[in-house]
């Protein structure tokens, strides 16, 4: 059994922290990331939501109001009802596909490119066309962070020696890359090009993703590379 706790929330920018959870997939260790950003009306908006403990309840607390929760894409929604419950004043936002996929979770928008009015000034947001997962990136122009689930993941090492194992085989031990079994949710591969070049056109610095580490080292180029499979 994966042992890992949910991890304290870490500060990588002025508005931005970040905390993990452990997370399992096919008997992988791969981990899952929330990103908690402070909007500039002060209030705080939680990107793929992870189980929130009191500790954790009480370090984004002290950051403000909680009043959004967004579900970027069909795959990280696991945690929002619990988000909700914690937060029962926040708004939930999350792709069309999710809304019908997750009948019973009350949603207030749907996730699109039109950034809602209260993020408006913070975030810009892509939506990845040509995906089965349907998820949308922000960018957070203050601090040049792009910030994404499924898009690449950054294994740099392993201590589950399955997960590393895996890793290795596919060539993504060390590589920022997309898992090669995973490569089938693109089922329009031009469309998803043209989305990742207009990402690629923002002057990002780093890059936020839920599996892996935090890409700080040259993030574009970095990006660029690991998606050249596309």
């Amino acid at each position: 059994m994966h042992q890992l706790k949910t991890s304290e929330l870490e500060q990588i920018t002025e508005d931005i922290w970040v905390s993990k959870a452990p997370h399992s997939f096919l008997g992988l260790h791969v981990d899952t990331r929330m990103t908690v950003i402070r909007l500039s009306s002060g209030t705080v908006l939680l990107h793929s939501p992870i189980p929130i403990t009191p500790e954790l309840r009480a370090s984004i607390d002290a950051i403000g109001p909680v009043r959004h929760i967004v579900c970027p894409n069909l795959f990280h929604h696991v945690y929002a009802q619990q988000a909700l419950t914690t937060y029962p004043d926040a708004r939930l936002h999350g792709p069309a596909r999710l809304h019908r996929k997750r009948r019973d979770l009350h949603f207030d928008a749907v996730l699109s490119e039109e950034p809602d009015p209260d993020w408006r000034s913070d975030l810009v947001s892509i939506s990845i066309a040509g995906s089965m997962l349907k998820e949308t990136v922000f960018y957070h122009p203050s601090s040049k962070t792009l910030i994404t689930s499924d898009l690449v993941e950054n294994f740099k090492t392993h201590s589950h020696w399955l997960t590393r194992g895996y890793l290795k085989l596919n060539g993504m031990l060390g590589n920022v890359t997309w898992p090669p079994m995973m490569r089938v949710v693109y089922t329009n591969r031009r469309a998803a090009r043209e989305s990742v070049a207009r990402i690629l056109a923002l002057p990002f610095e780093r890059v936020v993703v839920a599996h892996g580490d935090v890409i700080t080292d040259n993030a574009r180029e970095t990006l660029r590379k690991g998606l050249e499979w596309l």
